[in-house]
């Protein structure tokens, strides 16, 4: 039994698991998190969270959902934010996790100390502890472009990571830049709110209508990942969007480089019909600003009053860079007993039933129910891991990549295996949880 309390660092989904986990395994511990409440950065006023009232799930609610708690089957198949945080509420009152948290306590600074670690919070408060999890997430610090585009742009500039809702864009005349989630958002509202809604696209994405087939997108995916290869599931996908949605040049989208399921894909059921009633145009990379103007690279130049930069966050944990983190399981670094991470990963699905796991594989480490394999191995492992990862997702992030399917199934197997490995080495009298 650990002599004080492990430490988590952050109160949304991932913190939430952990603390979760932790108890089912009888772990002591306690939750730091520098908002008022629990679900982190799904509550649209938390410190460093980058909702909006528009906001919705882009992935389905029965493959978003924890395993140990699901979402009420009344609710639509995308809930909103609203929803979504409630829910995390709810799982905090269910387990009695809010009991565990400290709200209003910021972590700035986490140090090897004699007896383990020693976590620092804002107000100057040291708290001694033999294991620290880092479950802050990394998507609240904002990543504009680097080096700015050429020229001077007179007109406003903001982060997605600002936007709070369309009365941000009313009578604007709006570029939007970027592939992602956030950037289909935004523009579908800049579509129905600004005096004009432009979308550049320095390359091409995959845009997943949210229901395919009748049924929610990712289910489709999900049920072929139980018994084929992603290649396979790859080339399938792909023949299910052209028949569903035809070729991204058909909306003047420009045509991804890479496949289907090598990036994570863009859900939206509507902007591709905003591009076809004229609402939204379409435009290729920046080349340049003119004052109020931006030139593309394809020449043409347009009036512009705001550009709102969808172009994603950097990858800081306690503001250092951790995008490249040599990770077993993506929860163990190699050389740092006592440090965990829970949601340092970047998957192909949903990320509620990607940190429920990972919690469950930290709660048994410290409870002694579950052994890490030799370092050699876990090395082998991490190698492996990133060698396959750059051959599927190449060089963005492949450290962080994980399949969604692949990565639950993965993660199952290895608390077995973990499992197997504890209660040999108690057998053997080798019981350590270092």
């Amino acid at each position: 039994m650990l002599d004080k309390p492990v430490v988590v660092i952050g109160a949304g989904p991932a913190g939430l698991a952990t603390l979760k986990a932790l108890r089912d395994r009888h772990v002591p511990a306690v939750g730091l998190d520098a908002g008022d409440r629990p679900g982190g950065l799904w509550v649209l006023d938390a410190p460093g969270s980058s909702a909006y009232r528009t906001l919705h799930l882009n992935t389905s609610r029965t493959r978003t959902e924890f395993a140990d708690f699901p979402m009420p089957p009344a609710w639509p198949d995308y809930p909103d934010h609203t929803r979504i945080a409630q829910y995390l509420a709810d799982y905090a009152k269910e387990y009695d996790l809010a009991s565990a948290v400290q709200h209003g306590r910021r972590v700035t600074k986490v140090e090897p100390a004699a007896d383990g670690w020693t976590v620092t919070t804002d107000e100057g408060t040291a708290l001694t502890t033999p294991a620290v999890v880092v479950a802050t997430g990394h998507n609240s610090v904002p990543r504009r472009p680097e080096p700015m585009y050429p020229g001077e742009f007179t007109g406003t500039t903001m982060h997605s990571h600002d936007y709070r809702g369309p009365e941000q864009l009313e009578g604007r005349r709006v570029l939007v830049v970027g592939g992602g989630n956030s950037a289909m958002d935004i523009a579908v509202d800049a579509s129905h709110a600004a005096a004009s809604t432009l979308l550049s696209l320095r390359r091409g994405v995959w845009v997943v209508p949210k229901y395919l087939l009748g049924r929610p997108s990712d289910t489709l995916n999900g049920a072929l990942a139980k018994r084929l290869p992603w290649r396979l599931r790859q080339r399938i996908s792909q023949a299910i969007l052209r028949i569903a949605v035809g070729s991204p040049q058909r909306y003047g989208l420009p045509v991804p480089t890479h496949g289907f399921l090598q990036d994570h894909p863009t859900l939206s059921d509507a902007l591709l019909p905003r591009i076809t009633h004229g609402e939204i145009a379409v435009r290729p990379g920046i080349d340049r600003f003119e004052g109020g103007e931006v030139v593309f690279t394809d020449g043409r130049h347009d009036a512009v009053d705001l550009v709102v930069w969808c172009t994603g966050y950097r990858v800081e944990v306690l503001g250092a860079p951790a995008e490249a983190l040599p990770l077993y399981q993506r929860v163990f670094p190699l050389d740092t007993p006592g440090l965990f991470y829970v949601g340092l990963m970047q998957s192909t699905g949903a990320a509620l039933p990607i940190v429920e796991a990972q919690a469950r594989l930290v709660a048994a480490f410290l409870s002694g129910r579950y052994a890490l394999p030799p370092p050699a191995t876990q090395r082998a492992a991490v190698d492996r891991h990133l060698r396959r990862a750059r051959e599927r997702w190449g060089d963005r992030r492949p450290a962080m990549r994980i399949d969604f399917d692949g990565y639950l199934a993965e993660a199952a197997t290895e608390l077995r295996a973990g499992q197997r490995r504890a209660a040999a080495a108690t057998r053997e009298g080798n019981v350590t949880w270092h």
